[in-house]
């Protein structure tokens, strides 16, 4: 078989493609590594590189200056590089649910906002919007509330310095569980909080530059992570084999690997697909950006790449 131009499609040299993720090397893209390990990249004559985030290492950078093609970022952080300039389209949304939850000790919980009235939270400042967006979506009066600055760390809640953390359900839960630590998570998505996170954002140059690029990436992560879906603790032991130096844990892995399933697989992408979303959801977007202070066009969405894909 012969490509359009004349020379065997064998012979065609991979096209290389640089993925930016958003943090250090775990379980939360083991739908990624799968894609890797499988050929499903290479099968679409892409040669991907995964070039881990962390504090150091923002996403914007790389994918506004053309040196990573997709960057994973989360709706907040890209409409405020938008609202700086920045020529993103978020053109797929692998965690459906937003994974921002309050940590409690399970014998003081916090089952719902409510609970939250006189009690003390451990949390970022920097999160302080986070939080008065919560109390915003369900009449809560936060200066009933007493924020405590933390370190992105369970040991005050364990040492009981505050009754309650702001964290995600997929880290500082976990880190507590595996410890043998009872806790219980209000996850702030069933409580109105509506923001799409691990978002894939592309340039509008690479939109109508390199399409088939983005389409054949796509593809690959949507294969990884429908086989994620089918086995997390594979993925869980792939990602460990992998980074064997990154210091991470089997079972911690294999707990936030089955924790990160209802954020990133809903009724909406079994119906629809994996990175799915709606003119809906895009709305309900739009109003949390709005409490959080961000004033957000559904322009910043792009669902052409899907639409592509899942037919």
């Amino acid at each position: 078989m012969t490509a359009a131009a004349g020379i065997p499609t064998f012979a065609r040299a991979a096209t290389a493609v640089n993925f930016q993720l958003s943090w250090l090397h775990s379980v939360q893209f083991g739908g990624s590594y799968i894609a890797a390990q499988k050929g499903y990249w290479s099968n679409q004559g892409l040669d991907v590189s995964l070039s881990q985030g962390g504090p150091n290492a923002p996403v914007e950078p790389p994918v506004v200056s053309g040196t990573a093609l997709v960057g994973i970022s989360a709706a907040d952080y890209t409409a405020a590089a938008v609202a700086q300039g920045a020529p993103f389209k978020i053109i797929a949304v692998a965690m459906q649910k937003n994974p921002f939850a309050i940590t409690s000790l399970s014998d003081n919980p916090v089952n719902e906002p409510a609970d939250l009235l006189g009690k003390k939270i451990g949390m970022a400042v920097a999160n302080t919007p986070v939080l008065q967006a919560l109390c915003k979506l369900n009449d809560i009066d936060i200066n009933e509330i007493e924020i405590v600055p933390t370190q992105y760390d369970p040991a005050p809640l364990v040492s009981r310095q505050v009754d309650c953390l702001l964290s995600w359900e997929t880290d500082l839960p976990v880190a507590m569980t595996v410890q043998g630590v009872e806790n219980t998570t209000m996850l702030m998505a069933d409580h109105g909080y509506a923001l799409h996170s691990q978002t894939y954002i592309a340039t509008e140059d690479a939109l109508a530059n390199r399409r088939a690029d983005l389409i054949a990436l796509l593809k690959g992560e949507v294969m990884g992570w429908n086989d994620y879906l089918a086995n997390t603790n594979l993925a869980a032991e792939l990602t460990v084999k992998m980074f064997p130096d990154a210091g991470l844990d089997l079972e911690a892995q294999k707990l936030q690997a089955a924790r990160q399933v209802p954020l990133m697989f809903t009724d909406l992408t079994e119906e629809n697909g994996f990175g799915w979303f709606t003119d809906e959801t895009i709305a309900a977007n739009v109003e949390t950006l709005a409490l959080l202070g961000q004033d957000v066009s559904t322009d910043l969405w792009d669902r052409s790449l899907l639409e592509e894909i899942h037919g």
